[in-house]
């Protein structure tokens, strides 16, 4: 349960990055580096979310699933 907390929370902040991205490159109009280091902090916590599930995955914290139910026998 604590995994998929962190990973909402992290998504969360990863959104709230990108968006605060859009809002310096709108409100600067190029004329700081605020918009770089927003992208900058979202593509990092993206590859540590990434590493976050593959290291899950390899300790068995999580398993994937298919999409479908399996078919009754």
């Amino acid at each position: 349960m604590f995994l998929k907390i962190a990973v909402f929370v992290v998504l969360l902040v990863i959104l709230f990055s990108l968006g605060s991205g859009l809002w310096f490159l709108v409100q600067d109009k190029g004329r700081s580096d605020r918009t770089v280091k927003a992208l900058t902090v979202r593509i990092a916590l993206s590859l540590g979310l990434f590493i976050l599930l593959m290291l899950a995955y390899a300790f068995g914290l999580i398993a994937p699933h298919g999409v479908l139910p399996p078919a009754p026998h």
